[in-house]
């Protein structure tokens, strides 16, 4: 120790220490409690590694559940000799060598921690790590969970191929349980942009269930929003990817960072826990590449400088998402307006042509189809109490000389409202202020005095006909 120079001179400053190295090695493992996760963090270094296709293979051998991820790519870096360098890997923990090529100018590397190859704690017992060297021959490297010691040793075998291999077994409880198509799924929304920036194929093969899944990123469904208002921080650009959709709760913005996801739902920040965020109308994404990440879980964000400048870019967007989401809701409310009205004037027209016309023909209702009206009688005689009856108003406002179609000349003339359901708008108020009993009652009682008299006058024929005959 020193002493500090400046006004306490009784003050003393040192360096930080790890008592533990293996205690601290032990909690760094520990830290990533999601196995998903875990091969998540596998896949991107394929993906580093420049690899084209990955394949992921959960089965079943000797009893034990694995988990085999597989890859085309550069494999493990080499050494002086020409081998994979597997001590390095093993031996620099927290010291990524990616961190050094990227500040040589390597772009499209996403490990920054160097220690993603011990998230294996939470998958599986034995992690072996296979890859070749510059003569085509494999190397196996075997870690144990639990255990300080790994072992490198040559791999029997024929042929092998360029690339790196990791093989898990036997597997947590826990995550013998995880399916291929959950996989699947969520490798299509972690990975989603990194997958498709790099074009890798990946496969996850399930010999457990006997199907095989391709990876596909994931498309989000919705109207897609252009012309957003550029998101402009001081350490970068943040780029917005949102679609715009009914609400639901299953609708949410995450937050990526360089292609990868960081948070599933944006709205989980407290900054963020307001409207537009926690409307359920957006999908998509926010991918701000500057802001810091907790190395353990790798999901979730520190609360810095980098933070504070993500969040003061986003405020002008939010202004515009609320604004566009209030058209959209009032849109919808119309809409739904619309569509209820018409449920109701189709209602009432259905109930309207099963109901009696002459008891409900004061509704002021236009149908589209027109009932089926009885045939009425042509006879010219009128009924003594029909004659007595006084004419309707409507019908004495007729110009004089004019017939009606399909009414007889000598017949008096009567409204429309009596004889159909045509213009009865123009003749209720019209019967309202007549005085007089309705023609409509007249008519009836007129057809009932016809029918009596034709059926005695037909009787009274029939009994003429039939005389007796004289001998």
């Amino acid at each position: 120790m020193r002493a500090r120079p400046g006004k306490d001179r009784k003050a003393v400053v040192g360096r930080l220490r790890i008592g533990d190295h293996w205690n601290a090695i032990t909690i760094i493992a520990l830290s990533q409690s999601n196995p998903l996760k875990a091969i998540a963090e596998f896949v991107e270094n394929s993906i580093d590694a420049r690899a084209r296709n990955v394949s992921i293979t959960r089965g079943r051998e000797h009893g034990h559940h694995y988990l085999a991820i597989r890859d085309d790519g550069e494999g493990v870096p080499r050494d002086t000799d020409g081998k994979p360098d597997f001590r390095y890997v093993a031996t620099h923990i927290g010291d990524s060598i990616k961190r050094r090529l990227r500040a040589e100018g390597a772009a499209g590397l996403q490990g920054e921690f160097g220690i993603g190859l011990l998230s294996f704690w939470t998958v599986g017992e034995v992690l072996t790590m296979t890859s070749t060297d510059n003569e085509q021959r494999a190397w196996q490297m075997t870690m144990c969970k639990g255990d300080p010691a790994y072992a490198v040793a040559p791999k029997r075998s024929l042929f092998e191929d360029r690339g790196t291999e990791l093989h898990i077994a036997p597997l947590l409880d826990g995550v013998k349980a995880l399916s291929g198509e959950k996989i699947q799924w969520y490798l299509a929304s972690e990975l989603r942009d990194r997958m498709r920036e790099s074009g890798v194929r990946v496969t996850v093969v399930d010999r457990v269930a006997r199907k095989q899944y391709t990876v596909e990123p994931r498309k989000y469904a919705g109207q897609l929003l252009h012309q957003l208002p550029p998101l402009r921080a001081r350490l970068g650009d943040v780029y917005a990817e949102l679609y715009l959709n009914p609400a639901a709760d299953t609708n949410r913005v995450g937050l990526f960072r360089r292609g990868t996801r960081v948070l599933e739902d944006l709205a989980q920040l407290e900054d963020f826990a307001r409207p537009p965020w926690t409307t359920g109308c957006l999908q998509g994404h926010l991918d701000a590449p500057f802001v810091n990440l907790t190395p353990g879980t790798r999901s979730g964000l520190i609360l810095d400088d980098a933070y504070g400048a993500f969040r003061d870019a986003c405020q002008p967007l939010e202004a515009e998402l609320v604004a566009i989401i209030d058209a959209q809701r009032r849109a919808e409310e119309e809409q739904a307006s619309r569509e209820l009205l018409r449920t109701i004037q189709r209602a009432f027209r259905e109930a309207l042509l099963a109901l009696p016309p002459e008891e409900y023909d004061w509704f002021d209702i236009q149908v589209r189809s027109q009932r089926a009206q009885p045939p009425r009688s042509t006879s010219r005689t009128a009924a003594p109490d029909q004659a007595a009856s006084p004419r309707c108003p409507a019908s004495a406002n007729r110009r004089p000389g004019a017939r009606r179609s399909g009414s007889s000349s000598s017949s008096p003339a009567l409204c429309s409202v009596c004889r159909s359901r045509r213009r009865r708008a123009r003749c209720r108020s019209v019967h309202a202020a007549s005085s007089g009993r309705c023609p409509a009652i007249d008519r009836a009682a007129a057809s009932r005095s016809r029918s009596s008299s034709s059926g005695r006058c037909s009787r009274a024929a029939a009994h003429s006909s039939v005389q007796p005959t004289r001998s």
